[in-house]
């Protein structure tokens, strides 16, 4: 159980890594420096996407289930079992939601601005 608690708080590590950085702009007739500062007011907007808390909450229901799995597969040790791992893949599956949101939030933003998004 442990270990399984430490693989998600390394997934909440990760989720403060946006993949925003990723997003491909045509960059013809475009100022950068203009660019970059719309970009980091777009990134502000995207962190209202709330990705740590979509990850906590995946997490706990992953481990609501789980568990349930795990009492009536294995008794009380497959429950603890189950939670861990639900907990695990919850846990992550709100990591890569609240990711794709962040990412969705900031193209929109910078296509509201006037720039191509051209992934």
């Amino acid at each position: 159980m442990k270990y399984s608690v430490g693989v998600v708080v390394m997934a909440l590590t990760l989720a403060a890594c946006t993949t925003t950085d990723e997003i491909i702009i045509d960059q013809k007739g475009v100022d950068m420096a203009a660019y970059q500062q719309d970009l980091a007011e777009c990134k502000t907007y995207a962190s209202d996407v709330k990705s740590k808390e979509k990850a906590v909450k995946g997490a706990g229901s992953g481990a609501v289930v789980g568990g349930l799995i795990g009492a009536i597969t294995g008794g009380a040790s497959g429950a603890a079992k189950g939670a861990g791992v639900g907990a695990v893949g919850g846990g992550a599956r709100g990591v890569n939601e609240g990711e794709q949101s962040e990412v969705q939030v900031v193209k929109r933003c910078l296509g509201g601005r006037g720039y191509r998004v051209l992934n």
